[in-house]
């Protein structure tokens, strides 16, 4: 097992506030090859804030908690991004039968394989980070958003991939706010995120999870350091 020297990485603000699992070395890539994407995903994790009305809200495309990620990162130039491909096949005669291993310079036919690739998105792109955020969905979207990542990696597209969820401490406050029922332990969280990377369904992508802990809500922020 690889051991991380998070505070060499991450803000010690930011550490405060979330949960972090390093995987294909991460964060040493977003630190040595990516340094500005890393200080804008750092800014939109400091000031992130949740409230209590966040909380309480509808999910999925009602849910605020998206749009505060858009307000800080779509001003740097994040983008959501789907991509499609189309894969082309050529096929090469050998030149002469007498000579293995020597094929000709023009292909004899060739073939295309249309939607080879498609229908994989990711939240935010830029440069050759992906960002990827989880806060209440049915928890088999992670094998959606890591097959994508996995995907965008294997094109030659991306380096590493980042990946927002809850933090299983949430649940103290789900259960302070009568809301537990909402967040049930088969949606996105922590736990299902990590039990799919240590099967490495993310392939080659090195990815780090991130874990959003009570410390992001407003009003825990003092007494969750207190504890």
């Amino acid at each position: 097992m690889i051991v991380v020297n998070y505070p060499r990485y991450i803000e010690a603000e930011v550490l405060r506030k979330y949960e972090f699992h390093d995987y294909g070395h991460a964060l040493e890539i977003l630190h040595e090859s990516f340094a500005q994407e890393w200080n804008e995903i750092q800014e939109c994790l400091r000031t992130f804030l949740l409230t209590e009305e966040d909380i309480l809200q509808a999910g999925g495309n009602e849910s605020p908690i998206p749009k505060k990620f858009d307000d800080v990162l779509y001003p740097y130039g994040w983008r959501e991004i789907r991509i499609s491909g189309d894969l082309i096949v050529k096929k090469y005669p050998r030149q002469k039968a007498q000579r293995r291993g020597k094929f000709a310079s023009e292909p004899f036919d060739t073939e295309t394989i249309e939607g080879y690739i498609d229908g994989h998105n990711i939240d935010f792109l830029k440069n050759r980070v992906a960002f990827d955020l989880e806060w209440n969905s049915k928890d088999q979207t992670f094998d959606r958003d890591l097959l994508a990542m996995r995907t965008y990696f294997d094109c030659g597209l991306i380096d590493v991939g980042i990946i927002v969820t809850r933090s299983e401490e949430l649940n103290e406050v789900f259960k302070k706010l009568a809301v537990m029922s909402k967040y049930g332990a088969s949606t996105t969280w922590m736990g299902k995120l990590t039990y799919r990377l240590e099967s490495r369904r993310n392939g080659g992508c090195p990815i780090l999870a991130v874990g959003i802990k009570k410390e992001c809500v407003q009003g825990y922020e003092q007494s969750a350091g207190n504890d």
